[in-house]
């Protein structure tokens, strides 16, 4: 198994540079066609009173400068993908509501891996890519890059943090080609130390038995800790200096904050290592 097709969200021009450079090294480790898709997103209009209608001048400033944004996104990804000498496609698409369009989750939804940079809290812009979208309706894996690479970096250790849902279960398996090609694969589990129940280290043991079968020699490890799951994952991510976290994304906004101790774009903001996720 492996990725053949990649679509590269390039929603800003300081992201497109990188997340184009990680599309085009996972496709020639891969084979893979790369698709470069952008929304060019109008941002609020102005009204103007006493009528409260969109002052034409404004909203025609907005178009022009969502239109040459998206022209030097284009020529960005253009130029790197044939200096690469790459198979892509450029996907362009007007829209009022960013990358929640349904057009641009059908087309996600025929990629093997939809690829996506972390956006940078320091510069926030109406034109960041919506990640709960394509990780919660697009029906694909999601490989989110911090905005803090800024070159692509060999996945060469892994860690999955295991607990056993559906969601999770499913990221593994999305990520079989990076844990093919991975020296070191870890099963990571967290036990809350009052539960008293040993199910992860059972169902942790039976994906690291189906793991070994697709000739994967990963590890499995339980902690029982006190503290919030997501704390532990950190301190684990960094002891063992991991290039790749796969695990499992949850709509239930209860679920986000056991387990990451908050928010979806809290976890964004503290990235260290690439994370894919799935549900």
């Amino acid at each position: 198994m492996s990725y053949k097709t990649i679509l590269a969200i390039l929603d800003t021009p300081e992201n497109t540079d990188i997340a184009t450079d990680f599309a085009l090294a996972l496709a020639a480790t891969h084979g893979a066609h790369v698709i470069g898709m952008h929304a060019e997103v109008i941002s609020a209009v102005p009204l103007v009173v006493p009528m409260e209608i969109p002052d034409p001048v404004a909203v025609q400033a907005l178009q022009d400068m969502a239109r040459a944004e998206a022209r030097d996104i284009e020529q960005r990804f253009r130029r790197a993908a044939q200096g690469k000498s790459a198979s892509f496609e450029w996907l362009n698409y007007a829209t009022s509501v960013g990358y929640g369009s349904h057009p641009l989750l059908e087309h996600a939804r025929s990629a093997d891996l939809v690829l996506a940079v972390q956006p940078d809290p320091a510069k926030p812009s109406d034109a960041h890519v919506d990640v709960e979208s394509f990780l919660f309706e697009s029906g694909r894996p999601v490989l989110l890059i911090p905005y803090i690479f800024k070159q692509p970096k060999p996945i060469k250790r892994v860690l999955i943090a295991w607990n056993g849902s559906k969601e999770v279960a499913r990221a593994t398996f999305d990520a079989m080609p990076f844990l093919k090609g991975a020296d070191s694969v870890e099963i990571f589990s967290v036990e809350p130390v009052d539960t008293g129940s040993h199910a992860l280290h059972a169902t942790g043991a039976a994906i690291t038995a189906a793991l070994a079968r697709h000739g994967i020699k990963a590890t499995h490890k339980t902690q029982e800790s006190a503290d919030k799951a997501a704390s532990v994952i950190e301190n684990r991510l960094s002891d063992s200096s991991i290039d790749l976290l796969v695990m499992g994304a949850y709509t239930h906004s209860r679920l986000w904050q056991m387990i990451f101790g908050g928010t979806t774009r809290t976890l964004l903001h503290s990235m260290t290592a690439l994370t894919l996720l799935a549900r």
